[in-house]
């Protein structure tokens, strides 16, 4: 007899989604120090499974010193041979294999092919880190951080959805193994580097990688990342707090995503005042302004508001075409005019 489909989670499944999540979330952002014992058994049982021998294997504090330890004559010779092949071939046993014939059992057990899409984007959502390292092997290594997204899916559909994962128990034990023991791992057909977990890693309520006036991942040798809302800074800005940053910078920056973080940070209060904003109109407690330096991708206008009775200053950008205040007022209030205000606030 032919298993009937579903249209739709259960109230009770939905609620096992988050837990399950958060639960691979944990070991992909955890910043214990890997066991290296555990972290080398793992790595050893994933080579047997396409069939390779032991590989040599070195442990790095960090992707940084592991790209070292790659340039490195020694390593060198062990690793000319199999640049990616082997990477490649454990993602396919252990990942790619796992995810398709999953995916391929959940065509026959929901009635659409949305409802299995929702549940794999919702069960791996906001778990993987965009580094952003600019690594000579990075490209190359085993990310575990994407690999616990796909570890949330596997396991909810296995033991709450209760599709049959026994042809793959192997490769699935080794395939947790390796995410639960190891940080990345840069795998070749005679040598594996396994890199440390970082000690220091800090995330935006979007788990996005962020930090104020501090690294926002940071290993055991001290290499750093400095990130804001997800967008890597320089250390000449990531040391800094935001509240200490300088308008001035916007006139030396030229990468414009990084201008875009620094207006973020830094405010339009603060830049219409330090960088000498000019009046182009004024209406009771508003003034248009326009910052005629540049420092954006288009020209900054601004609707500066001050609150009566307190003297509050705020200031919201608004369109460079405005010519009026009463103009940028409509527009900051979805198309009301300032004469429709029963009270202006």
């Amino acid at each position: 007899m032919s298993q009937k489909k579903i249209e739709k989670l259960t109230p009770e499944q939905e609620a096992l989604i988050p837990l399950y999540r958060d639960k691979w979330r944990n070991i992909a952002y955890s910043t214990e120090p890997i066991d290296r014992e555990k972290a080398a058994e793992a790595v050893k049982e994933a080579y047997n499974l396409i069939a390779l021998s032991e590989p040599k294997i070195i442990f790095c504090d960090s992707p940084y010193s592991a790209d070292n330890q790659w340039l490195s004559k020694e390593s060198r010779e062990f690793t000319d041979d199999s640049y990616g092949r082997v990477s490649q071939e454990l993602e396919y046993k252990l990942w790619d294999k796992l995810m398709g014939q999953l995916w391929e059992k959940m065509r026959s057990y929901f009635e659409t092919e949305e409802l299995h899409t929702h549940l794999h984007n919702q069960v791996s959502s906001k778990i993987g880190m965009e580094l952003g390292f600019e690594l000579s092997i990075f490209g190359y290594c085993l990310d575990i951080e994407e690999w616990s997204s796909s570890g949330v899916f596997i396991e909810f559909c296995v033991f709450v959805l209760n599709l049959n994962c026994t042809e793959n128990l192997k490769e699935w034990i080794v395939f947790q193994s390796i995410v639960k023991n190891c940080g990345w791992i840069y795998p070749y057909e005679k040598i594996a580097i396994i890199c440390d977990r970082p000690r220091v890693l800090s995330l935006d309520n979007q788990q996005r990688l962020h930090a104020e006036g501090s690294p926002a991942i940071q290993f055991a040798d001290g290499y750093s990342l400095y990130a804001y809302h997800g967008v890597r800074l320089p250390e000449k800005y990531g040391t800094v707090h935001p509240n200490q940053w300088q308008p001035q910078w916007l006139l030396e920056e030229n990468n414009a995503e990084l201008r875009q973080v620094l207006i973020q940070g830094i405010g339009y209060e603060r830049i219409a005042q330090e960088l000498g904003a000019i009046e182009l109109d004024s209406y009771q407690e508003y003034s248009l302004l326009k910052i005629d330096i540049d420092v954006d991708v288009e020209p900054i206008s601004l609707l500066k508001m001050t609150c009566p009775s307190t003297g509050f200053i705020h200031a919201l950008r608004v369109p460079p075409e405005m010519i009026s205040a009463r103009e940028a007022i409509r527009w900051v209030n979805w198309g009301i005019s300032p004469e429709e205000f029963a009270i202006q606030t």
